[in-house]
């Protein structure tokens, strides 16, 4: 029999919700959980704006680092690493001593937190100021080649200072002098600042720094990277997290994934990749069909070798993840196919060991798109017109790489209370075609959990699909 894994600890950062706390409550609610935009200025766009304050932190940062070690993280830190950071921080305080148990377990604990759009707004903004930098800079040297010359090699000589002595006082000790040293060159030559010195939270935030960041928070030294697999990242990172602990490479892993908040370039890429609702209405997946909800905010499991995590006293959580399975369309760059869904149901279904009529309920991908009638073609092809199916992102919008972990998790949540949270979905507001298909959804009223294990499909772009089953505890 293979290793039972299961959740032991669990944030988010959500729109509307800045704690898992805040996500439990609202999800009692079928009322949306998106707002206006006005990202453009005046606009017609809705989406999920996280709701988050990073000083909520400062006290555990505190307690554990160096007194400027929060103001560092805050100055250098893209929303991505932030979000990430505090919903780790969330996550270690749902079971008392996973903090140490991460520490204490050196290379058996591992960090896999990955992003969908990435670091986009230091992108932007130092995209911004190179341009105006370089405008500035071409103004001031045209006509003038030979004065620049002259003040290149004056720089170049500046940047030659050599580091003497001892290595790490010389290094300190060169960089204030090439500091004071290139101040002197601008008083002289009256020179605006060289295009080049653009900032370096660019490379502070690359893919890999939120789980980078969550594993100097924790402490954690084993295996560290971000998987990316747009939508589907968290489905695909709980399946490494699960392969590694049943081979016996971890004990136990953190699991994320974490997006920025809306942003006038995700919001109109979306929008012209006719995918983004833009009539100021919500666009409740299985209704309308006219686009989905750009959202950010972030989502971090902590999941372990069951029997091993128990043992040392440490209390599951929700439900026990038992298969996953991951496919790709290779295919089209958005449109899924059915092909490639179906082959990860299937090997989700092997992984966990059962089929099809063993499954009670399903959360689609659902997008609020064409694609919704598509995906549940799909899934009517592999399951009988009992199952009760969810689609969430009328209730908290698309996150990039974070939405699929949120609709696990609000599917967790349910299943531990014995009831699954209302959907924004009124049975009026069906979809006709959709509505000849299928029937049990659930709609703006909840309902109990049905017999059986669950199922939840995500559909990333460039035809990444993760399924997972979960088993109730």
């Amino acid at each position: 029999m293979s290793t039972r894994i299961g959740v032991f600890g669990w944030g988010i950062v959500a729109p509307k919700s800045p704690t898992i706390e805040a996500f439990r409550q609202n999800l009692s609610s079928a009322e949306t959980w998106l707002t206006p935009f006005n990202g453009f200025g005046p606009d017609n766009f809705l989406v999920g704006q996280p709701d988050f304050d990073f000083g909520a932190y400062q006290g555990w940062i505190g307690e554990r680092f160096a007194p400027r070690h929060f103001q560092r993280f805050v100055d250098k830190m893209d929303y991505p690493s932030l979000y990430a950071a505090g919903a780790f921080i969330q996550a270690l305080g749902q079971n008392a001593g996973l903090e140490t148990l991460l520490q204490e377990l050196g290379p058996q604990a591992h960090v896999y937190v990955g992003t969908g759009i990435g670091n986009l707004h230091t992108i932007y903004d130092a995209s911004i100021a190179l341009y105006e930098s370089q405008h500035r800079w071409d103004a001031f040297w045209a006509g003038r080649e030979t004065e620049l010359d002259h003040y290149l090699a004056e720089l170049a000589q500046i940047d030659s200072m050599p580091i003497e002595g001892d290595i790490a006082a010389g290094k300190l000790h060169a960089i204030r002098e090439k500091e004071k040293s290139r101040s002197r060159l601008q008083q002289k030559w009256q020179a605006p600042e060289p295009p080049w010195n653009v900032s370096a939270k660019l490379i502070w935030n690359i893919p890999n720094t939120p789980a980078a960041q969550i594993s100097i928070l924790g402490k954690i030294t084993g295996m560290t990277f971000a998987p990316v697999a747009a939508c589907s990242t968290f489905g695909v990172g709980l399946r490494l997290a699960m392969n590694a602990i049943r081979a016996g490479d971890a004990r136990a892993v953190v699991v994320g994934a974490t997006d920025p908040p809306p942003h006038p370039l995700t919001v109109g890429s979306f929008y012209n990749a006719r995918v983004l609702s833009a009539d100021r209405r919500l666009s409740a997946p299985l209704t309308r069909l006219q686009g989905t909800h750009v959202a950010g905010g972030a989502v971090v499991w902590i999941v372990g070798d069951m029997d091993y995590m128990t043992a040392r006293g440490f209390t599951p959580l929700g439900m026990e993840p038992v298969g996953v399975g991951v496919s790709s369309d290779a295919d089209h760059i958005i449109t899924p196919s059915p092909d490639g869904p179906r082959a990860a149901v299937r090997e989700a279904l092997a992984g966990a060991g059962v089929g099809p009529d063993s499954i009670g309920s399903w959360d689609l991908h659902a997008t609020a798109t064409p694609g919704d009638y598509s995906e549940m073609t799909t899934l009517r092809s592999l399951f009988p017109e009992t199952l009760l199916v969810t689609a969430r992102k009328g209730t908290f919008g698309h996150g990039m790489s974070a939405g699929g972990g949120w609709e696990l998790t609000a599917q967790y949540l349910g299943y531990a209370e014995g009831r699954l949270f209302p959907t924004p979905l009124s049975r009026d507001e069906l979809n006709g075609a959709i509505a000849k298909m299928h029937q049990n959804f659930v709609f703006n009223t909840g309902c109990d959990v049905p017999a059986g294990l669950s199922g939840k499909l995500s559909m990333g772009i460039g035809g990444i699909n993760a399924c997972v089953i979960s088993r109730p505890l």
